[in-house]
């Protein structure tokens, strides 16, 4: 099949673009659109290190220096990303697969009473080391390799699971939420988006920002009123107008055995997520499933992302935003260039104090509002791959089934277990528990099987590629139909080294 067809399928399949990857809407409406974007993440940009600070027992300043540098490396990696990493208009931030590791070293290092600074080194240490391993993964192409195996089944799992994943966050569930405001953001979102889109393109292109502006102002302005309590500005005018947000500025970094390996499960649980982020991203914005070389150069950005947040100091490493996939569902824009000027927003919300600490000023209720649209808009879009499978097969009714089922149940019992539990059962296996009963080894399989992605996906792999079917039965025929072709990505490197060959013909033909 050609290029071409393949594309004016995956704009048939992808539903409404308003602008492709490759467009450049005007320069205001693009720093509006990317603020959009910056928009939909912050409520993970701030809850990770929100959460890290409180568990490293920062002071208020050294927690408002975690937001400004997370805000920073995310800015960078998404630069990074969208211009010789992969090119999908994807934003990288914190994760919270590698969130989990980072507490459990924290909680070892506690029971010491390490300094705080100290405790961050450690982090920053097992995220380099972290980094560096998925670099290797990603440009040797394992992925890559394995992508071959990967069909719509297993994909449909994992994109579903990156939404069902997250409804546990705390700004959907916490018991003190006010739903008044979270179900006035939802409602807004979803009018704008869903009902009155046609009626305007600002309503069309702007579903989000408006619908979180309108929310904070009336928020604002019952606060202002002392009706309620919801919005405080205090932290704006206590907050210094620039940030230093420097590498190593909480000291060198240092390197233990035992916390790489914890931090190495989170980054691979972090890894098959991505995987599943690149497909639900392609296909929102009307393009061809991802080929081996664009998810390998993905992954390795985000390797270097990784890399980078150790050497900045985040305390959590860098990968693709769920949150950004599922805007560009609602608003239809996909363009790498308005998520480019998103991230430019973010180093600067970063740098400059007031930004920042303006955005903290954003209620709880109201990011759980934007939440529910976007990660109900991520399962949708999962569940849409099934398209391409014969659902009337058994077998694919029963590897989507149990892989959802699997990884919503099993993270759920390991998550429950008290802590050296896991430890101290592998330890009693029969001939592998000397090597199962490792702290190191113990500690990555529960990271990795509390990992709602990873074990879904890691079920519907094993499941989709022994139980016997047709490729055409798995959707592998119709899936390959849709993937772009290899060379319709370009390595930035290769770009480079191909202008310098044809530079060189030039002289030679003078």
């Amino acid at each position: 099949m050609s290029k071409e067809n393949k594309n004016n399928n995956a704009e048939t399949d992808g539903g409404m673009v308003t602008y492709g990857i490759d467009d450049k809407p005007p320069l205001l409406q693009s720093i509006l659109l990317g603020t959009q974007h910056w928009l939909t993440m912050v409520g993970s940009t701030i809850a990770i290190p929100l959460v890290l600070a409180g568990a490293l027992g920062f002071n208020a300043s050294q927690t408002a220096q975690l937001v400004g540098t997370f805000f920073v490396v995310s800015g960078i990696a998404t630069l990074a990303q969208t211009t010789i990493g992969n090119k999908y208009p994807i934003v990288q931030g914190g994760t919270f697969s590698m969130l989990g590791p980072a507490l459990a070293i924290i909680g070892v290092l506690a029971s010491s009473n390490a300094a705080p600074t100290v405790m961050m080194r450690e982090l920053q240490g097992a995220i380099i080391i972290a980094g560096i391993l998925e670099v290797l993964i990603g440009y040797l192409g394992i992925f890559g390799r394995l992508k071959r195996y990967i069909g719509p089944s297993v994909i449909a799992v994992v994109i579903a699971l990156i939404g069902l994943a997250l409804v546990g966050v705390p700004q959907i569930t916490s018991a003190s939420q006010n739903w008044y405001l979270t179900g006035l953001t939802l409602t807004l979102i979803v009018l704008f988006s869903q009902y009155i889109d046609n009626y305007s393109w600002v309503f069309n292109l702007f579903p989000v920002l408006l619908g979180l502006g309108l929310a904070y102002l009336i928020a604002a302005a019952l606060s202002i009123a002392g009706i309620v309590n919801i919005v405080s500005f205090g932290s704006i005018a206590s907050a210094p107008p620039v940030r230093a947000i420097t590498p190593f500025q909480w000291g060198t970094p240092l390197f233990t055995t035992s916390f790489a390996a914890g931090m190495i499960a989170g980054m691979l649980a972090s890894a098959i997520e991505s995987f599943g982020d690149y497909h639900s991203v392609a296909r929102m914005a009307g393009e061809g499933a991802p080929n081996s070389r664009r998810v390998n150069h993905g992954l390795g950005m985000e390797g270097l992302g990784n890399l980078f947040a150790g050497i900045m100091g985040t305390g959590n490493g860098s990968t693709s935003y769920t949150e950004n996939v599922g805007a560009i569902g609602i608003t239809g824009v996909a363009s790498r260039y308005v998520v480019q000027i998103g991230a430019v927003v973010m180093i600067l919300v970063g740098y400059v104090g007031y930004f920042g600490a303006f955005v903290t000023t954003i209620p709880n209720a109201i990011v759980g509002g934007l939440f529910l649209a976007m990660f109900a808009q991520i399962v949708g879009v999962g569940l849409s791959q099934l398209q391409h499978v014969d659902m009337n097969q058994n077998r694919n009714i029963f590897v989507v089934g149990f892989g959802l089922f699997a990884g919503l149940s099993i993270p759920r019992y390991m998550n429950g277990l008290e802590s050296g539990a896991l430890e101290a059962g592998l330890s009693n296996v029969p001939v592998l528990g000397t090597v199962l009963g490792v702290p190191e080894v113990a500690q990555t399989l529960s990271i990795v099987l509390g990992t709602q992605i990873a074990v879904g996906g890691i079920a519907a792999f094993i499941l989709d590629n022994t139980i016997p079917g047709t490729d055409e039965e798995r959707g592998l025929t119709a899936w390959g139909e849709i993937t772009e072709d290899e060379d319709a990505f370009q390595p930035s490197y290769e770009r480079v080294l191909s202008r310098g060959e044809t530079t060189d013909q030039e002289i030679a033909d003078d």
